[in-house]
C-alpha cells in the first residue's frame, strides 16, 4: 500500500474552498482504492483530533495566527515534519509553497505541486507580494520533480514563462440537481428571476463590472451576489455600498445545500475570475445545471469549449449590459445551455475520470527510481 502525504490545505474533512475540496474528494477516492493517505491539517482549526477519519489518516499542525503567514508557516512546518517519514510521495498544493521544495529535495523524497492561478497578477497581491509569487512559482518548476497544472492554457503559461513541463489534471465537480428550492426564499428570490454571481469581493472576480453593466441594462430581475472578503477592504466596500433595489447581497453562504439552490434556479450565472485556470465555482454551476455568462478569459474558453457550454463577455463598457437584453430575449439560448451544463462536467471534469488520471501519474512516479 502506498503512501502518500497531502499538504498545503487547510485539512481534512474541513471543507472551505478549492485546496480542501480537492482533496476530500481525490483523498477518498484514493483510500478507497488502496492508497495510504494522510493529510497534513492547521491545527488551529481543530477542535478535535482524531488520528483518522474514514481511512484517512489526519496529522495536526500548529501555526500562528496571522493572516499573512499562517499558512507559510504551517506548510513549511508540515513539509519538514514530513519529509522525516516514509511516505512514498508528499503532494503538495499552492505554488506559493514553492520554496519548501528544497526540503523535499534534499530529502530525496518524491514530489508533486499543484500549481495553481496566476497568483503574481492579481491585484490583491501588489508589491512585494506579487514578486514573491512569481519567485515562488518559478522556484518551484526547479526543486520539484513533478508539476501538475490545472488546464491545457495554465500548462501553456508555465511552459512559455518558466519552460517548465506539466501534467495536464483538471478540478472536478459532482453533477447535483435541485432538492429544496424553496431554500432561496429567505432573501425573497424566484426561480429564473435572478442572476446570480459567487466569488470573493476582490478586483479580479470583476464583480464591480457586473453590476455596473447590470444596472446599466435595466434588466427586471434581480443580481445576487455571494460571497464577501474576510478583512476590510476598500474595493469590497465600495460594491456592498452600491445602491439598488435589485441587488441582493448575501455575504459568505457556508450552507452547501442553500448555495446549491442559488446555483440551480437561478437564471443566469455570471462568472467574473479572470487569472485562474480550471475554477471550481465555474464547475459548480456546470455541475448544477446553470446557464453561465463568463469573462472572455483563454481559462473560461477553455472550460466553456469557447461558447459550446456558456456565453463570453468583454470588460469593454455596455458589453455585457447588451448581451443581458440579448439573454432575456432569447430564453431558449438559456435553455440549450442548461441543457448542455452537466454534459460538460460529465466528459472533462468528473471526479471518478479525474482520480484515475492521478492514479495513473502517481503509478508511474512510484515506478521511478
Amino acid at each position: 500500500m502506498k503512501k502518500i502525504a497531502f499538504i498545503g490545505s487547510r485539512g481534512y474533512p474541513y471543507v472551505y474552498g478549492g485546496y480542501e475540496t480537492f482533496i476530500k474528494e481525490l483523498g477518498e477516492r484514493l483510500t478507497r482504492d488502496g492508497f495510504d493517505i494522510t493529510v497534513y491539517c492547521h491545527k488551529n482549526l481543530f477542535t478535535e483530533y482524531p488520528e483518522s477519519i474514514g481511512g484517512i489518516r489526519l496529522v495536526y499542525i500548529s501555526t500562528i495566527e496571522r493572516k499573512s503567514l499562517s499558512q507559510f508557516i504551517h506548510s513549511f512546518r508540515s513539509i519538514f515534519h514530513a519529509v522525516l517519514k516514509d511516505y512514498d510521495l508528499i503532494y503538495v498544493v499552492n505554488s506559493a509553497n514553492g520554496p519548501f521544495g528544497i526540503l523535499t529535495k534534499l530529502f530525496r523524497k518524491k514530489t508533486v505541486i499543484n500549481l495553481d492561478g496566476l497568483e503574481w497578477k492579481r491585484p490583491k497581491w501588489k508589491g512585494l507580494g506579487s514578486k514573491y509569487f512569481y519567485f515562488s512559482s518559478k522556484i518551484a518548476t526547479k526543486v520539484y520533480k513533478n508539476l501538475v497544472t490545472d488546464s491545457v492554457e495554465m500548462q501553456k503559461v508555465y511552459k512559455k514563462e518558466f519552460n517548465a513541463d506539466s501534467d495536464m489534471i483538471a478540478y472536478g465537480a459532482n453533477i447535483r440537481f435541485s432538492k429544496t428550492p424553496e431554500l432561496i426564499k429567505k432573501w425573497g428570490l424566484v426561480k429564473n428571476e435572478y442572476y446570480l454571481i459567487v466569488g470573493r469581493l476582490v478586483p479580479d472576480n470583476n464583480s464591480d463590472i457586473i453590476i455596473r453593466e447590470f444596472i446599466k441594462s435595466d434588466s427586471s430581475k434581480k443580481l445576487v451576489i455571494v460571497g464577501d472578503v474576510p478583512y476590510k477592504d476598500s474595493y469590497a466596500k465600495k460594491i456592498k455600498s452600491i445602491v439598488d433595489n435589485r441587488l441582493v447581497f448575501t455575504g459568505y453562504v457556508k450552507d452547501q445545500d442553500i448555495l446549491a439552490e442559488l446555483y440551480h434556479n437561478s437564471f443566469v450565472y455570471f462568472h467574473g475570475h479572470e487569472y485562474g485556470g480550471t475554477n471550481p465555482a465555474m464547475l459548480k454551476a456546470l455541475a448544477y445545471g446553470c446557464a453561465v455568462c463568463a469573462l472572455d478569459t483563454v481559462f473560461n474558453r477553455e472550460m466553456l469549449e469557447n461558447e459550446k457550454h456558456g456565453v463570453l463577455f468583454t470588460k469593454e463598457p455596455d458589453n455585457l449590459k447588451n448581451i443581458i437584453y440579448y439573454l432575456e430575449s432569447n430564453h431558449q439560448i438559456l435553455k440549450d445551455l442548461r441543457l448542455t451544463a452537466r454534459k460538460r462536467i460529465t466528459d472533462h471534469y468528473n471526479w471518478e475520470l479525474i482520480t484515475d488520471q492521478y492514479k495513473t501519474l502517481f503509478e508511474k512516479i512510484l515506478k521511478t527510481e
